[in-house]
């Protein structure tokens, strides 16, 4: 592990505020303090580090991607290597932490790759678990998912994933209005995985019971799901309604309209988390691709099934989301750079060690310029991005 970091003279970014000319030291892994103007001179007690000049760029926790299926031309569901590639990639765009999502499998290939992430898990920080998008989940709202494999979770399936997971299962998507759906719910909330709801039928009231009964999150809004109807609200209109449910947006301008992505921030303030539903194509360009055991064609940036035409994730970094959150959503800067942090945190149980810049949490960060394009990264207190001389910031190292 290196000498210890502080960058000075950001614009942070943190718990929804902006703070002019603030500083942040990282001690290793966590951060040991934080503050504004020239204080950080005594704050380093005399001891040498690895300083940074912000020169006034924006300075955020470190993004958390809590659904995430892969980039770099690879998906989680290939692997330990695989794994790591579209980390890599995405780390570079300001992602710090991953919740590696698996799109719907056979039980048994599930349980493999559950097993995959478990061991990942337990060796890098930056793996916070895995999140099983499927098979439980609704016929008619399958959206990318091979609907030969969607199965009812019966209680065997449901100990079969969590055996295999060991502990590091974090979410889980399903539709509760399933056959043994609202048992998964809470035998799943039982054993400390936030379950969320997603490509479902579930009409308003289905939703608030499943909520009720312990589910967390709604998967990817208005996406694999009823919309809203002024007669029939839905699945969005039950989670904006109950407090405590996280919602998922894919703010890539594709997925959803950035008038409804306004309207969702409105209408559950500090519960929307924006995700990049990244497949492998994110990072990499236009051409074939495949979604678990789909054909997926990339033309213009955007993926759809080769059969069928549907939505097939995004090729979205959490950085353009930000960006586009923003700039063409209106979304204030503290606001939006929560939903990237703060709230993926809380959603998945995390919120005491991840997705703030205060003492005692994650040295995670992401240093950005005016347009919010990425300068630095940092991860577990390592440098994940260094800056450049291209850009308007200079890392030095200076003994105090």
């Amino acid at each position: 592990m290196g000498d210890p970091i502080l960058i000075h003279s950001a614009r942070i970014v943190t718990d929804g505020v902006v703070t002019d000319d603030g500083w942040v030291h990282f001690d290793g892994s966590t951060i040991s303090a934080t503050g504004s103007g020239d204080s950080w001179r005594s704050a380093l007690g005399g001891h040498t580090a690895d300083i940074v000049d912000a020169r006034g760029a924006w300075l955020t926790p470190g993004f958390i991607d809590i659904h995430n299926h892969g980039g770099a031309g690879v998906s989680f569901d290939d692997g330990d290597e695989a794994i790591r590639a579209a980390m890599a990639m995405h780390s570079g765009h300001g992602t710090t932490r991953f919740v590696v999502s698996l799109v719907t499998a056979p039980l048994a290939a599930l349980e493999r790759r559950l097993a995959t992430v478990a061991e990942l898990a337990r060796t890098n920080p930056l793996v916070l678990g895995s999140h099983l998008e499927g098979p439980f989940l609704d016929h008619g709202h399958k959206g990318a998912h091979d609907p030969a494999l969607l199965v009812h979770a019966d209680p065997d399936s449901l100990e079969r994933v969590l055996a295999a997971a060991a502990g590091t299962l974090r979410q889980i998507t399903l539709a509760p209005e399933l056959d043994g759906g609202m048992a998964a719910v809470r035998r799943f909330t039982d054993a400390g995985v936030a379950v969320a709801v997603g490509h479902t039928g579930a009409d308003f009231a289905q939703t608030l019971a499943a909520f009720d009964a312990g589910a967390s999150i709604l998967t990817h809004a208005f996406n694999g799901m009823d919309g809203i109807h002024h007669r029939a609200p839905g699945p969005v209109a039950a989670a904006t309604r109950t407090p405590g449910v996280t919602i998922e947006i894919i703010n890539d301008g594709i997925h959803v309209h950035p008038e409804v992505v306004r309207l969702t921030f409105a209408g559950a303030p500090g519960r929307v988390a924006l995700v990049s539903d990244a497949m492998a194509a994110a990072g990499s360009g236009d051409g074939d691709y495949v979604l678990g055991s789909l054909a997926v064609t990339v033309r213009d940036g955007v993926a759809r099934l080769a059969v069928g035409d549907s939505i097939a994730g995004s090729t979205l970094t959490l950085d353009a989301a930000l960006r586009r959150a923003v700039a063409e959503v209106g979304i204030p800067v503290g606001e939006a750079v929560d939903a990237l942090t703060r709230i993926p945190a809380r959603a998945v149980g995390r919120s005491h060690d991840l997705g703030r810049l205060a003492a005692g949490y994650a040295a995670d960060a992401v240093l950005l310029d005016d347009a919010f394009g990425v300068l630095a990264v940092w991860a577990d207190g390592r440098v994940i991005r260094p800056t450049t001389s291209t850009s308007t910031n200079d890392t030095t190292r200076m003994p105090m």
